[in-house]
């Protein structure tokens, strides 16, 4: 990522900001825009796609969400998350959808579609949710049960971590995962992120109080792991 300034009258370059500069450079924009009353940068970026060697991170259209409501209707799916429904009502996938761009406009959220590059199937779904005020996001994820074991999620998860960090200037990523879902547990660790400890009976899912594993990387980390 660069930033570059041009000459209002002879359109040469005479500016160009990359690597660390930048970095330093969008997380004072953040604090800029902060003390003016506006939520963050995301008010004046465009969520952008994100490519992996297999996949495509990409925002999510009216026109996946026949396709979120099979994947994700799923007992098997509905059973190892917080808050998907089961059944998975008609509309549901639609409403979800039509809350991402304001969500992401507000710094509140970044949610995406995971894709196979090539094909553009949809396998499955990714994203932050940001607390702008102490600079962290809490990620969540689920794979449709006909992709798993081909280690798409981590592949997903790694970029989107390098996105919270890189683009959105975030301190900590942190996820959790109900302890009964010890695959979850193994993507977070790949990426890179360290056991912080159990939350006993911390949620309910259908009736039933449930221990949640946390995990977290910081920013310091994350440069550290990047730079081996």
């Amino acid at each position: 990522m660069y930033l570059e300034r041009y000459h209002s009258e002879t359109g040469s370059r005479i500016a160009r900001i990359t690597g660390e500069d930048f970095d330093i450079f969008r997380r004072f924009l953040v604090q800029l825009l902060g003390h003016m009353g506006v939520k963050g940068v995301w008010t004046v970026m465009q969520q952008p796609k994100l490519e992996t060697e297999r996949l495509v991170l990409r925002p999510f259209t009216l026109d996946d969400a026949p396709h979120v409501q099979r994947l994700a209707g799923d007992r098997d799916i509905a059973s190892t998350t917080g808050d998907i429904p089961y059944p998975y009502e008609d509309g549901v996938a639609e409403d979800w959808i039509r809350s991402h761009r304001e969500r992401f406009r507000s710094g509140e959220a970044v949610n995406y579609a995971i894709v196979i590059r090539g094909n553009n199937t949809l396998i499955g779904a990714i994203g932050l949710l940001i607390n702008q005020r102490h600079e962290t996001a809490e990620m969540g994820y689920w794979i449709g049960k006909p992709y798993w074991s081909n280690g798409y999620c981590t592949e997903a998860a790694r970029a989107l971590l390098e996105y919270g960090f890189r683009d959105l200037g975030l301190n900590r990523l942190y996820a959790n995962y109900f302890i009964r879902n010890p695959a979850s547990g193994r993507v977070l660790e790949k990426i890179g992120m360290s056991y912080e400890g159990c939350l006993r009976q911390h949620m309910k899912k259908w009736g039933v109080f449930e221990d949640v594993n946390v995990y977290s990387i910081l920013r310091s980390e994350y440069k550290g792991i990047k730079a081996d």
